[in-house]
């Protein structure tokens, strides 16, 4: 057996072992920015997939296509929902302003599972402390991984 051929198959393992990415079993909500997110995935993805086919880059083409797939099906299934005005009790896409017992206040706004990004101060809706926190109010307190905050603030507008 050549070397050629060798090489060639352990590429094709390689491009085969790509695997799908896995999709969450959670309703798919978005907010509107979100949604944009998505769009913006699937127009650069398309970029590249171009992109890779006149290289002829099959690697490239695997990874690209797994990832047009997925963004695809979650672009499909994205349910918006936009919080109401003037609510007061935390729902999806809200933002929330909680005071921990030390004093320390931190702010999240609540998103769809895509959009999340803790370090810029968004969780998703499916996280321990959104789930705590759906449904109260200003002054509610809420417990998660055994320390208490107290909601101080809400809001319906997009923060962060």
């Amino acid at each position: 057996m050549s070397r050629a051929f060798t090489r060639e198959e352990d590429s094709e393992n390689a491009i085969a072992g790509v695997g799908e990415r896995p999709v969450s079993t959670h309703r798919n909500l978005v907010t509107e920015r979100g949604l944009a997110m998505i769009e913006e995935n699937l127009a650069d993805l398309r970029d590249l997939m171009a992109k890779a086919e006149r290289r002829g880059d099959r690697e490239r083409l695997a990874v690209v296509s797994r990832d047009l797939r997925y963004w695809t099906a979650r672009r499909e299934n994205a349910e918006l929902s936009v919080p109401e005005p003037g609510s007061d009790v935390v729902r999806f896409g809200m933002g929330v302003t909680l005071e921990g017992d030390d004093g320390k206040k931190v702010h999240w706004r609540i998103v769809g599972e895509d959009e999340a990004d803790p370090s810029k101060g968004s969780i998703s809706h499916v996280s321990p402390m959104a789930m705590a926190l759906f449904g109260k109010k200003v002054g509610e307190i809420v417990a998660v991984n055994g320390k208490e905050w107290e909601i101080v603030k809400l809001s319906d507008k997009a923060e962060n």
